[in-house]
């Protein structure tokens, strides 16, 4: 098992969220695109941390990082000896024969997608920020980094020459760079209908490009022009591939099917059905005989392309397949999954010869331990990984096998937690042995955060049906109700205020809404945000809350009446999460434009920017000392960030 496949002209449709990048297509820079590697896991954090005040706040730097980061795709080099694989965080180049590390490159945005040069001697990658580079194999130096699309990167292509590299967008455009100096030979854009993946053919005469209407349009790269529509379902197309000899396209959709399309006429040849979620990723042999097929439901089925017939399936990923690629000679399989591992397979009886792990999803949620010893966090791939501070070990994986896990939070007495599931249920985890206790049932829809009163006598869960849900701790039956049942309106976030009295939930609406806990009643509304509130957060004393919102900002209203204070503004995007510091003096926020902002509390004055995540940061919380901030994002990692003293 030497060899690995030709370098593959189909990209695959990727998983990270976008980025905006500035500048216009044919920009070329050639600063390095590597950066510094923060502490990993297992790496003890200095002993010498200052209590995260304003006063330092602009001292405040990244820490450690936590986690492989979110897997994109992987492709083979054109001699087979070397796989890359593409992450939020950068990219890994592993021996092929044995899935080992050769080299990592750090990258400063998420890598959505790959492609070897045909010599193999560079390695293009395009990505989340719509900006591409270009590395030098055998050192992992940076060569180019082009600068132009305007959002993520969904495809590349080497010409044969290996002269132009071809660069699909998800913001419609096509780019053709010349690689002699890094300058755009030519491109069009313009071609909208909702883009949910890519392909260019072998040749890089033609592109593919898949849509959210269920269509699939070839378009001419020399001249931009639209060749042929080709449609049987009206579910978005999730994967893309040419076959080698360029005369048939197969389409993978969210329908659960894949189409093989004969390209001349238009025709389908076959509908290949008989997997049980989206078809997210598609392959085909380097000889066109062989049509590989991923699904959302963690299965690769192999099918005979002239003929349409089942040959085999591979089984045993827990999470979506969004990448393949076939060995040269055909007789074996890499598979990437959304469970975070790369799988090398035999094709000859399916049998998996090497499988690498470590690549981490989306995290949704953080929550320290009361003693600050444990940080828990939940993800999407529906564990909850508890991690030791001290050094970034991971102490144990809670797998509570009900989709997302979408918020987290540990008791006053730190000997439960609490996490919030996509499939609607609540977990309750005895923290000493990882045991699940209790699950909690009731809500008809995602819970998207849970929150213990301060006396850890009462659990509060919010839910997109629209309700909060308050239950005893002691036993876990249901105590209250809060909401607006008739009119249903998704909660987003629960937090107590200090003295336990009051419960405040973030809506989809753009408003607050508070609840006493004694009787349930509706304490107060606060109005003011123009889009959804997706985080709220008291301050300490009880005197402040604040908000966090999809129309950009951060707010600060006054308790007692429920006055807007101010609006705090400077994020370029949706406001995911809100945390003060432990003495109320600081605010944290975390945005999808990938930094976390710092804020002097009362005023609302900024203190600083924190940059370093590659995807949209989901999650903030500070240490109960006050001297760590933690984040969580989707690009699959969390960050401690402090002041060395």
């Amino acid at each position: 098992m030497k060899n690995f496949s030709r370098n593959l002209s189909v990209l695959l449709m990727l998983l990270a969220a976008s980025a905006c990048a500035s500048g216009s297509l044919g920009s070329v820079s050639t600063a390095a695109a590597g950066t510094p590697v923060p502490l990993a896991e297992g790496t003890p954090i200095p002993g010498n941390l200052a209590r995260i005040t304003p006063a330092n706040a602009g001292e405040v730097t990244q820490l450690a990082r936590w986690g492989g980061g979110t897997f994109a795709q992987a492709v083979a080099s054109p001699r087979g000896d070397l796989l890359a694989v593409a992450s939020a965080i950068g990219i890994d180049l592993l021996e092929a024969a044995t899935l080992e590390q050769v080299r990592f490159i750090a990258t400063q945005a998420a890598v959505t997608c790959l492609a070897f040069s045909p010599d193999g001697k560079r390695l293009a990658g395009g990505m989340g920020d719509g900006s591409l580079h270009l590395w030098r194999v055998s050192d992992g130096r940076n060569l180019f980094n082009l600068i132009g699309h305007k959002d993520k990167l969904l495809a590349l292509a080497f010409s044969p020459d290996g002269r132009t590299l071809l660069s699909g967008s998800a913001d419609q455009s096509v780019g053709v760079w010349n690689l002699s100096n890094g300058r755009l030979q030519r491109s069009f854009s313009g071609l909208s209908y909702g883009v949910t993946s890519t392909a260019f053919s072998r040749d890089g005469r033609s592109l593919a490009w898949g849509t959210s209407d269920g269509a699939v349009r070839l378009w001419r790269i020399s001249d931009g022009s639209l060749l042929k529509t080709l449609q049987a379902s009206h579910d978005p197309v999730e994967a893309l591939a040419f076959s080698p000899d360029g005369r048939s396209l197969a389409a993978g959709s969210d329908d659960h099917a894949a189409r093989l399309w004969r390209i001349v006429d238009g025709s389908v040849l076959f509908t290949l059905a008989g997997q049980s979620g989206p078809v997210r990723s598609l392959a085909f042999s380097p000889d066109g005989k062989s049509l590989a097929a991923g699904s959302a439901d963690g299965t690769v089925r192999l099918w005979r392309a002239a003929a349409g017939t089942f040959l085999r399936s591979l089984e045993g990923q827990s999470g979506a397949t969004v990448s393949l690629a076939f060995s040269p000679d055909g007789k074996a399989l890499v598979s990437g999954s959304e469970d975070g591992t790369v799988r090398l397979w035999r094709l000859a009886d399916g049998g998996l010869l090497h499988m690498r792990a470590g690549y981490t999803p989306a995290v949704n949620s953080l929550a320290f331990s009361p003693d600050g010893q444990m940080l828990a966090s939940g993800g999407d791939d529906g564990l909850v990984r508890l991690w030791r501070v001290a050094d970034g070990s991971l102490l144990r994986s809670l797998a509570g096998q009900m989709g997302a896990v979408l918020g987290v939070a540990f008791s006053p007495d730190g000997r439960t937690l609490a996490s919030a599931t996509q499939q609607g249920v609540v977990q309750i985890w005895r923290i000493p042995d990882g045991s699940l206790l209790r699950t909690l049932r009731g809500h008809s829809g995602a819970v998207l955060g849970v929150a213990f009163s301060p006396d850890g006598q009462t659990l509060a869960s919010a839910s997109d049906d629209g309700t909060v849900r308050m239950w005893w701790s002691a036993d876990g039956s249901l105590r209250a109700i809060l909401g607006q049942m008739t009119f249903l309106t998704r909660m987003n976030g629960v937090a107590f205020s200090p003295d336990g009295q009051v419960v405040a939930a973030a809506l989809e609406d753009g408003v607050l809404d508070t609840w006493q806990v004694a009787d349930g009643r509706l304490a107060r509304t606060m109005e003011g945000h123009a889009s959804a509130v997706k985080s709220v957060a008291f301050s300490p004393d009880g005197v402040t809350v604040a908000s966090g919102s999809d129309d950009n900002s951060a707010g600060l209203w006054r308790f007692a009446d429920g006055s807007l204070l101010r609006f705090l503004s400077g994020h370029s995007s949706w406001v995911n999460s809100v945390a003060f510091s432990p003495d109320g003096l600081t605010l944290a926020t975390g945005s999808d434009d990938h930094t976390l902002k710092l804020w002097r509390m009362p005023d609302g004055g900024l203190l600083g920017t924190l940059t370093g995540h590659t995807e949209a940061v989901l999650s903030t919380t500070f240490s109960p000392d006050g001297r760590l901030l933690a984040s969580g994002s989707s690009d699959g990692t969390v960050r401690l960030w402090s002041v060395v003293s």
